[in-house]
């Protein structure tokens, strides 16, 4: 059924650790054609790529901080122009920043979290739009994140509401590209052990959380990719759109 895959053209932001680096492997090892980007992480996004090209497949690593506008356009651009065309984007891209209470925010802190969950989602999808729509199997797929269902942990408030931005937008965003036959559809991960949680959490807000979680323990990259291939086959989810996949070992249920 993944067989509908094979040649597409996928740009995959803040791909070259966790979730988006396990996406785009196995984008590539389902024939996908793939951009991992990077900001900071060169190093592992190389690393990405070269594992990809490795195994067979065909992928191509772009720098970009996708918090500025300008350098998402530039972004998108140089994608659609090294693959020909774009059929699917993946906004995972973001990040906390740092754990922050709301009764120390500023300006500058407010910007960098907003800038970096949201202007870039808006962004990289204004600017892939022009080729999603010649595509004639396009979709888009935003990161969002348990935290826009609870509001986050301690310091998280405004991380967990720049991610409850992101569910709404994709439901208006699914209902404004429908006319030009791009589904769009988010994944909201519970607590994976990526380097996000490596660098926000300490090992007893990890252990913490894990309590709260039916299944007993924290989840994987790879467990969630599989909503990744989902969304972006036509064959499999072909009628969906405007929806919200839970990967999260039961914390939050619909």
């Amino acid at each position: 059924m993944l067989d509908d895959l094979k040649g597409m053209r996928a740009l995959i932001t803040g791909s070259s650790t966790g979730i988006g680096a396990a996406v785009a492997k196995a984008y590539a090892a389902h024939g996908m054609r793939v951009i991992v980007h990077y900001k900071s992480s060169e190093a592992e996004a190389n690393a990405v790529v070269a594992e990809i090209r490795a195994a067979g497949g065909e992928a191509h690593a772009l720098k970009a901080d996708v918090s500025d506008s300008a350098a998402t356009e530039d972004l998108v651009g140089k994608a659609a122009e090294k693959l020909g065309g774009l059929d699917v984007l993946v906004n995972n891209a973001g990040a906390l920043v740092k754990r922050t209470p709301i009764g120390e925010v500023d300006d500058a802190f407010f910007d960098s979290v907003v800038d970096l969950n949201v202007r870039s989602v808006v962004m990289a999808s204004k600017a892939a739009l022009p080729h999603l729509k010649q595509s004639g199997h396009s979709s888009v797929i935003n990161l969002s994140s348990v935290a826009a269902r609870n509001g986050g942990g301690p310091g998280s408030s405004l991380y967990a509401s720049s991610k409850a931005f992101v569910l709404n937008l994709t439901r208006g965003m699914a209902k404004e590209f429908l006319p030009f036959g791009i589904r769009v559809n988010a994944v909201s991960p519970g607590v994976i052990m990526t380097p996000f949680h490596e660098r926000y959490s300490t090992p007893a807000q990890i252990e913490a959380m894990r309590q709260t979680i039916p299944m007993g323990r924290v989840g994987t990259p790879q467990e969630n990719v599989g909503t990744f291939l989902f969304f972006a086959s036509p064959s499999m989810s072909g009628y969906i759109t405007g929806q919200t996949l839970e990967v999260n070992g039961g914390q939050f249920m619909v």
